[in-house]
């Protein structure tokens, strides 16, 4: 099988335009077929603000009301991913702007209501195993914003996260996938308060030992529930760190 690279930026390489452009141009080098999926960054919540509407968050995650989800479609699809495109497409990377909408390629629907009303927010359903193969195949290098739909003509705000791990299980049914997940820290930690405490490998079972200790963060443990996940469904590797550098993260595999 061939080698397919899945990254998901955001944070600071997304807010601080120095560090994009480093990043973008790290990513155009990558050998091989490759994905480039990317959050917001702080972008949608300025814009939010200068607009006078108070952005929401619990817990890390965006609340999306119906001023919200409009906001949020024009930034990420429109402002951040056109940019990055844009920015590909003169490191020599054929690019192709897309969200979840575009060919059908994730499929969602939107988060029940619990304890919190998140809105507008969707949880993936399927990935176009069909549609992103072909794209890859003609030789054009998908760049997805954190938007999916729901096949009834509503867009959904999609954690970045999320929509990296379902595009790498879905396609290592037909690739050699390594995915990589960029972090505000440098890779998971063992201590929470020593940012140099970067884990170099994690399997599972340090990953539960870790996390039964408290030395977790509570951030961290979705995303790594996530990444388990994937690699039990066909994902070759996975790196959490702060950069495209796997060297300079945490490597996480099963055993």
């Amino acid at each position: 099988m061939q080698k397919l690279t899945v990254v998901k930026i955001g944070g600071k390489l997304i807010d601080d335009q120095q560090l994009l452009k480093a990043a973008l141009t790290k990513f155009a080098q990558l050998a091989g077929y490759k994905i480039l999926i990317h959050g917001g960054g702080k972008i949608a919540s300025d814009i939010l603000n200068r607009m006078g509407i108070k952005p929401k968050m619990i817990n890390g995650r965006r609340i999306t009301d119906e001023q919200t989800l409009q906001v949020v479609k024009m930034v990420y699809a429109g402002l951040i991913n056109k940019d990055m495109v844009a920015a590909l497409q003169a490191l020599n990377c054929n690019a192709l702007g897309m969200c979840g909408a575009d060919g059908s390629s994730i499929l969602a629907h939107k988060r029940p209501v619990k304890d919190i009303d998140y809105g507008f927010a969707g949880d993936v359903d399927k990935v176009n195993f069909e549609v992103l193969s072909a794209i890859i195949n003609c030789g054009l290098v998908p760049v997805f914003c954190a938007l999916t739909h729901d096949g009834k003509g509503q867009i959904l705000n999609t954690n970045a996260d999320t929509i990296a791990t379902e595009i790498s299980i879905a396609l290592a049914r037909k690739f050699n996938v390594t995915s990589i997940f960029t972090l505000e820290k440098n890779g998971v930690l063992e201590d929470l308060d020593d940012e140099n405490s970067v884990i170099g490998h994690i399997n599972e079972s340090l990953y539960e030992k870790l996390k039964n200790q408290g030395k977790i963060s509570e951030g961290m443990i979705p995303k790594l529930d996530n990444i388990f996940r994937a690699l039990k469904t066909g994902v070759e590797e996975i790196y959490v760190t702060s950069w495209l550098d796997a060297v300079e993260g945490t490597r996480v595999t099963l055993n």
